[in-house]
């Protein structure tokens, strides 16, 4: 039995979410459906990018994953279909799958799918959810989709190295308030070279000195900087919220300043 998974910018509000699962189940009633997130913010592909490319190696081999974010209503709009890392995923032709793989994806499909009235609404309905039924029933890639050797491309600013400086930004605020940040441990490593080193936010207001392995390794209500499980750094509070308390949001630029002993 295939997972079919859903990441979109609906909310739960509304109706929309359950009529996703509802064309499903009515095309496939033995699907198993897990909902990664519908509180993407609206339109926001950067976010469903880290989101799900965070999210989906959780999930088993041949898993399905259904992108419902910015998906381009209207006969003209292009919907892929890619296979990458042993995943199907299903979304529109807008640059996320470029955010989520630093290549292209080992198979990209462009969907010939059409809705029954010919008249595109709702793709992630309309389109995305036949697609997920088709392969979760056994069926190919080729059977709905013209093969591609390329796709609408984007770039994430990247952090960038200079004089004595890495200089990155706040690309993601979660749940908690944990701010999570475009440098990797790998370049902060290379980079540093076991130098002393201040973490700079907010004008340098604030200030971090050192990373830590865990949130219980500074006091309650403590700022702290460490590398979360997907080898980002990340600026985050025990048991506080780090993005109000600091005053950073998304786009906020950090900076690390290295200095010899």
């Amino acid at each position: 039995m295939s997972v079919i998974t859903l990441t979109t910018d609906l909310g739960l509000n509304d109706h929309y979410v359950g009529v996703l699962k509802g064309s499903i189940l009515k095309q496939y009633p033995e699907a198993k459906i897990v909902d990664i997130t519908h509180h993407i913010p609206a339109y926001n592909i950067l976010q469903a990018a880290f989101t799900l490319k965070n999210a989906y190696q959780a999930f088993p081999d041949g898993s399905i994953h259904i992108v419902g974010v910015t998906p381009n209503a209207g006969v003209e709009s292009e919907h892929l279909l890619v296979y990458e890392d042993g995943h199907y995923f299903i979304g529109a032709d807008n640059g996320l799958f470029s955010l989520m793989f630093p290549k292209l994806p080992k198979k990209i499909y462009r969907l010939n799918l059409t809705a029954e009235n010919e008249l595109i609404s709702f793709p992630s309905r309309d389109i995305y959810t036949k697609a997920a039924c088709h392969l979760a029933k056994g069926g190919t890639m080729e059977m709905i989709g013209q093969q591609s050797k390329d796709m609408v491309e984007r770039t994430m600013f990247q952090a960038t190295t200079i004089d004595n400086l890495i200089k990155g930004m706040a690309i993601h605020i979660d749940h908690y308030g944990n701010i999570i940040t475009n440098i990797d441990e790998s370049t902060f490593n290379a980079f540093g070279r076991n130098r002393e080193f201040k973490i700079e936010f907010r004008h340098g207001d604030y200030n971090i000195n050192e990373i830590s392995k865990s949130y219980n390794d500074v006091p309650e209500g403590e700022k702290l900087a460490l590398f979360s499980s997907n080898k980002l750094l990340e600026i985050a509070m025990n048991q506080g919220n780090a993005s109000q308390l600091l005053g950073i949001r998304e786009s906020d630029i950090i900076r690390i300043e290295f200095y010899d002993r």
